[in-house]
């Protein structure tokens, strides 16, 4: 594991810290090691929720590192499997991840952060993609995903113009889940994952499965493609020990115990 990036397992959740002063910017050998963690999480049939989070209190993550890109890294270099920083582009990543925002999150920092599922910020979290200002765009996902989570003018304007959205508009466009102070980021933020994780894994799986898989699609259509037998992992809860033992533990009035089969 590159020395940047430490995990550490917290019960069913792991948490994954981006260490790399001063902005946490993600050079190729980065986006590897995080890519790395995130892989060993999908396969790790213990872990059910990920949290990734920047070390320090200024930067969740700034970014491609441009140290790298002016000594030579390419703006389409090899940055693994999972694309930039390891999750961009894992699209068979079916567990929860949560973006813990402890600051700046920039360019490929924030398309990292649109990567995960749930987004809990600090306070005095900022989001924002320069690119544009500096003759490339957010091609890790921000011009995709940014469009698709706040109203399109909006997102539009902040991809055009590279400004900056604080935590209190993020939190009123449904961007940021929840906000606290600093120092409580990383325990809310592992909080907020324990308590994911005591859903059943399989119905996590089919739940980020079947929104993948039916974005942007009619509903009626949606509804079709989901009863098709078509998303594996819909198939695999529906069929399960975990979707009969989940009934007869509330008629029970007792806790489930899940097996993940």
């Amino acid at each position: 594991m590159n020395k940047s990036v430490t995990c550490e397992v917290y019960d069913e959740v792991l948490l994954i810290t981006l260490d790399r002063p001063k902005a946490n910017a993600i050079d190729a050998i980065t986006s590897h090691a995080l890519g790395d963690a995130f892989i060993d999480f999908r396969d790790n049939d213990d872990l059910h929720v990920a949290v990734i989070i920047g070390a320090g209190a200024r930067f969740f993550c700034g970014g491609w590192d441009l140290k790298a890109a002016s000594e030579g890294e390419a703006v389409d270099a090899d940055f693994g499997p999972g694309g930039f920083a390891g999750l961009t582009e894992l699209w068979d990543l079916n567990k929860p991840v949560i973006a813990a925002v402890n600051g700046l999150a920039v360019g490929g920092g924030f398309e990292l952060a649109l990567a995960a599922d749930l987004i809990i910020a600090a306070d005095s979290a900022e989001f924002f993609v320069p690119e544009a200002t500096l003759g490339i765009i957010p091609d890790s996902g921000g011009v995709l995903r940014l469009p698709r989570r706040l109203p399109r003018s909006i997102a539009m304007e902040m991809l055009m113009t590279g400004r900056r959205m604080a935590i209190d508009e993020a939190k009123h466009y449904g961007l940021v889940n929840h906000s606290c102070p600093l120092n409580e980021l990383q325990n809310t933020a592992l909080e907020w994952a324990h308590q994911i994780a005591k859903s059943a894994p399989l119905s996590l799986a089919a739940i980020k499965s079947v929104v993948r898989e039916t974005d942007h699609m009619e509903l009626e259509t949606a509804y079709e493609f989901m009863r098709s037998g078509s998303i594996k992992p819909y198939q695999k809860m529906l069929r399960s020990d975990d979707a009969k033992e989940g009934p007869i533990a509330f008629s029970e009035k007792r806790s489930p115990k899940w097996k993940g089969k």
